[in-house]
């Protein structure tokens, strides 16, 4: 009789159920990492538009006009083109700036959302700035608003946390 060479069925089942064990353990923390990824680009993109906003008051504003929407910072060619576009890395981007009046300085407001949250979502926090150049973050997101400027009027902080 000759001598068959080989894996059995329980020496390949065992090998299958530790595969299963390692990717269940690994599986959480990539996606933790793929959050993690996200909002770090997401912040660096709020500061992005924030650069896009000071670059575009002081030459096509005049030195005293913010840009008013995203798209005219991505025509200005102050942000990417993918930036420009409102979405990048799994959030939502949003800026909006008014015009500078006799009261009132210009301002602007950045806004960044995953565009989903939880274990499976590409984020967690929200982001938002201003004028001031301060990211803020709001943990977990409301998925209304991010964290940002209260008013017009009032221009200061409306919760959140400072990032730096």
């Amino acid at each position: 009789m000759r001598k068959e060479k080989g894996f059995s069925l329980i020496e390949l089942l065992i090998v299958v159920a530790i595969i299963g064990i390692i990717a269940a353990i690994a599986i959480p923390n990539l996606l933790k990492s793929r959050q993690a990824a996200n909002e770090a680009s997401a912040i660096g993109s709020v500061r992005t538009i924030g650069t896009g906003q000071a670059t575009y008051q002081s030459t096509k504003g005049k030195g005293k006009d913010c840009a008013p929407t995203l798209a005219a910072l991505k025509t200005d060619g102050s942000v990417d083109s993918v930036l420009g576009s409102g979405g990048k890395s799994g959030y939502n981007f949003a800026c909006t700036g008014a015009p500078s009046t006799s009261a009132l300085p210009s301002y602007f407001d950045s806004t960044a959302l995953p565009k989903s949250s939880g274990v499976f979502g590409t984020g967690n926090r929200a982001f938002g700035s201003n004028e001031s150049f301060v990211i803020y973050q709001d943990d977990p997101p409301t998925g209304a608003t991010a964290p940002s400027a209260a008013s017009q009027t009032d221009r200061t902080v409306s919760g959140g946390v400072a990032l730096e």
